[in-house]
């Protein structure tokens, strides 16, 4: 072997090494849990959340709601200070229903607090329709924030200057709210008049019950930035949204047949004063982003976890991670002070 010959093998060895040596120096972290409870705005009671965040145990599935959630009660946390995500789940659901993206976002490296809404849950359906559950439900995801930066285990981990929001569905609306749009009644109101058929966004014609008159729209500037999936933006135009300026990542299903994407994600995405980063999933419904079923599951709520022909719901959400990942690492800053990991992910 000529001497350049083995001067260029050392130097493509030496860069070999040097790549694997840095990959095996980025943080490798399970998910683990912590139960957070705190005081409903509402009423004054007890309201929850389940605080996921960066763990250096070993991989732990705990079964939760019915779901196999890929983490640990208070597992281990990770040293450093981590993002922070506050997750507000669709009308009568659950933020496990999400489980995947919520784990898959702590193992690289945010802290993700999941709300379960008081009165508009999967087994409480009270506050649904009403003015207090459109304006309540910012100021819980509000009060969960709190709830986390004063938290003994978690505040030493979350870095207060870097939270963001993920909003399913209904809880797309919610996220708005706290960035700073204001809804407009009248626009439910003239939506149901024109697509009455509607049986979601329609139930009383467009009518929310004014169960609380001292309520009003509140913003919180914690917010730095928003993830919506499937959102519901009936009630927000141009003027109502003008004071909405954070980055904001949307995801839509062009075959939504639950919340109309052209009322919806495609209107806000063409409406925010930021441009935002819009997303459409062809082929995809309102439950893509739901996560993907076990087979338990598929047979007892199919309408929740079947796809249409073509849709790789697996694959969406693979990708859904990745881009998460990197848009709330631009809109908020990565991890600080991050250690070392041997937890497999």
């Amino acid at each position: 072997m000529g001497r350049h010959s083995a001067g260029l093998l050392l130097c493509l060895l030496a860069g070999f090494l040097s790549v694997h040596a840095e990959a095996d120096l980025q943080p490798k972290w399970s998910a683990g849990f912590h139960r957070l409870t705190f005081l409903d705005p509402l009423d004054q009671q007890p309201m929850h959340a389940l605080a996921f965040y960066p763990s250096t145990d070993p991989r732990h599935v705990t079964a939760l709601e019915g779901y196999n959630v890929a983490a640990g009660e208070d597992a281990k946390i990770a040293i450093g200070r981590f993002p922070m995500l506050l997750l507000s789940h669709g009308n009568t659901g659950t933020p496990l229903a999400l489980h995947d993206l919520i784990t898959a976002l702590t193992r690289k490296g945010f802290v993700v607090v999941a709300v379960t809404h008081p009165g508009d849950n999967a087994q409480d359906h009270s506050r649904l329709g009403t003015l207090s559950n459109l304006y309540g439900r910012p100021l819980q995801i509000s009060e969960a924030i709190t709830a986390a930066l004063a938290d003994p285990m978690l505040s030493p981990f979350v870095n207060r200057d870097q939270v963001g929001v993920i909003g399913y569905s209904a809880g797309g609306e919610t996220a708005l709210i706290l960035s700073g749009a204001q809804p407009d009644l009248q626009r439910l109101r003239q939506y149901c008049q024109e697509r009455p058929g509607d049986a979601d966004a329609c139930q009383r014609g467009g009518e929310l019950v004014a169960d609380r008159d001292d309520l009003m729209p509140e913003a919180d500037p914690r917010v730095r930035a928003l993830l919506l999936m499937a959102p519901l933006g009936l009630m927000f135009g141009r003027h109502t949204l003008a004071d909405v300026h954070v980055p904001t990542l949307i995801y839509s299903g062009d075959h939504d047949q639950l919340v109309a994407n052209d009322k919806n994600a495609a209107a806000l995405a063409r409406k925010l004063p930021i441009p935002a980063d819009y997303r459409v999933l062809a082929g995809a419904g309102h439950f893509v982003f739901m996560a993907p079923c076990s087979a338990e599951q598929q047979a007892s709520m199919p309408a929740l976890c079947t796809d249409a022909e073509g849709v790789d719901r697996q694959g969406i959400h693979r990708s859904l991670v990745s881009e998460a990942q990197h848009f709330f690492a631009n809109a908020l800053g990565q991890p600080s002070r991050a250690g070392l990991q041997t937890a497999d992910q």
